[in-house]
């Protein structure tokens, strides 16, 4: 009877797995293990991977410079995982977990999408239900079903495991297969993890080497400075052996002398900043400005040290230049023409565009620093005073030449200042940068001779500065007779300075 009982009750297990999809192999695992077949709540993966988190307003990849961290290496939270470069700033990316590095999506100078997994990280412990939730998947997938899958193919591989071991034990007298020879297992090796210090990673880029090249002497292989000096010199000697084997008299080709070059990371991002650039119709204005009054204006400020104590923290008198002047005529002009300082939106709907007229007037300054052109924002224009300005200028470009700008200083750009004329020329054809419709160039201040109406009703001849303002504006939106006019706005505010005191507020 209990036969018979043990017999019924299996062919109804059996039929009930097959109508409800589950494969015979978790059958199987179920009759050969005690199993409880219910869940509190969901089960977590321990490998986990770790998003590219937004860096920046608008940055949708940005290019890896380099990795602290390779499969196998122990990471805790908050420790550095490696260095992005957006068209903005570079960025240094800490780990939200601690754990040992299983995989990474992206070699050195791959483009690293946001959103997506920048490495696998298997976590120390279990982690939360909320951090789990946001451990971003595939579009697509479900979460439950996958677990599911995992499960199942646990259990199966267990069983094969088993069906090998019985085999085995039938079959006690094969053999094992050879393995490869040592030679192939060298090469293999060479070609995966190499193993080296971030600085010594970052002296292979700059010699623009391959780490699997150079046979590392230190532990367990580790690539040495020696080891890269040593490779250094062997090259050197097989190019000076391949030299004495030419003919005394070979003829040079032409091209002997090129050098081919990458382009920085900061190169790469104007690139493709510019090239988006080329789909913008530009409309150019320029015109010139007689900087007599704000120059008067600026150098009794310098010479006025009693008034040292309205200078913020990083502001001198000395640090008082024409650049916080235009910034606060700009600000007021954009007052009476707001269309300026906007924001052009094609990506929502490119077959009806839309015009966001930006409220705060936070403008990008060109700088030219050693690592290339960067353009950080002096942000809420309208709000600050010309000394305000001087000082958030003096600090930007403090931190910009010494690669210290942090990305919120980059953030929300509405309208460009380039300040060309710092290095020189005087009339310039600025790009505009997308989704702002506008920018403006400054040139060098020059001294000309112009016309001048003594006391006595006489006119004569005077030297003067002037500076050359040139736009360029987005002839989609902006029509020439408006940013002709908020130009000459602009030229009416910086000859009568003392105009912008009686509009501040």
């Amino acid at each position: 009877m209990e036969i018979a009982l043990n017999f019924l009750m299996r062919r109804l297990a059996t039929q009930y797995l097959r109508g409800s999809g589950i494969s015979r192999a978790r059958f199987r695992y179920s009759q050969q293990y005690p199993t409880r077949l219910f869940h509190a709540s969901p089960v977590v993966q321990k490998v986990v991977p770790f998003m590219l988190a937004d860096i920046g307003e608008g940055i949708t990849q940005c290019q890896v410079v380099q990795w602290f961290v390779e499969p196998g290496s122990q990471v805790e939270q908050f420790d550095p995982i490696c260095e992005v470069q957006s068209d903005k700033a570079s960025v240094e990316i800490t780990s939200r977990f601690g754990g040992v590095i299983k995989s990474l999506h992206y070699a050195v100078d791959d483009m690293a999408i946001v959103g997506k997994a920048l490495v696998d990280i298997d976590v120390d412990d279990a982690i939360s239900l909320d951090d789990a939730g946001s451990i971003s998947q595939q579009p697509g997938s479900d979460k439950s079903e996958q677990l599911a899958k995992d499960d199942l193919t646990s259990m199966e591989e267990s069983l094969q495991r088993q069906d090998t071991e019985q085999s085995q034990q039938v079959h006690p007298d094969t053999k094992e297969i050879p393995s490869a020879s040592p030679e192939a297992a060298l090469s293999t090796s060479r070609k995966g993890a190499a193993i080296a210090t971030p600085a010594i990673r970052h002296l292979l880029r700059k010699l623009q080497l391959d780490i699997h090249d150079i046979i590392g002497t230190g532990k367990d292989g580790r690539v040495k400075k020696e080891d890269i000096d040593a490779y250094i010199s062997s090259f050197g000697a097989s190019e000076d052996s391949q030299r004495a084997a030419q003919p005394p008299h070979a003829t040079m080709d032409s091209s002997h002398g090129d050098k081919v070059v990458n382009l920085t990371n900061t190169e790469k991002q104007m690139f493709a900043v510019m090239t988006e650039s080329l789909s913008i119709p530009h409309f150019l204005y320029s015109n010139t400005i007689d900087t007599t009054n704000v120059e008067y204006t600026r150098k009794a400020i310098i010479d006025q040290k009693h008034l040292s104590p309205l200078f913020k923290t990083g502001a001198t008198a000395s640090r008082i230049t024409m650049l916080p002047f235009v910034l606060k005529a700009i600000s007021q002009a954009f007052n009476s023409y707001p269309r300026l300082n906007a924001h052009l939106d094609l990506k929502n709907n490119p077959a009806k565009p839309q015009l966001t007229m930006k409220a705060s007037h936070n403008f990008g300054i060109a700088v030219d620093t050693p690592q290339g052109l960067l353009v950080p924002v002096v942000k809420d224009v309208q709000n600050h005073s010309v000394l305000s300005l001087a000082a958030e200028i003096g600090r930007l470009n403090s931190l910009a030449q010494v690669g210290k700008l942090a990305p919120t200083d980059f953030k929300g750009a509405t309208f460009t200042v380039s300040n060309i004329g710092s290095i020189g020329g005087g009339v310039v054809s600025p790009v505009i940068v997308g989704p702002q419709v506008a920018i403006v160039g400054l040139g060098r201040t020059r001294w000309v001779p112009g016309f001048h109406t003594n006391a006595a009703g006489e006119e004569i001849v005077v030297k003067k500065p002037e500076l050359t303002l040139n736009w360029s504006a987005d002839h989609r939106i902006l029509d020439g007779a408006t940013t002709a006019r908020c130009a000459e706005f602009v030229r009416a505010f910086l000859e009568n300075p003392a105009t912008l005191s009686l509009l501040l507020r």
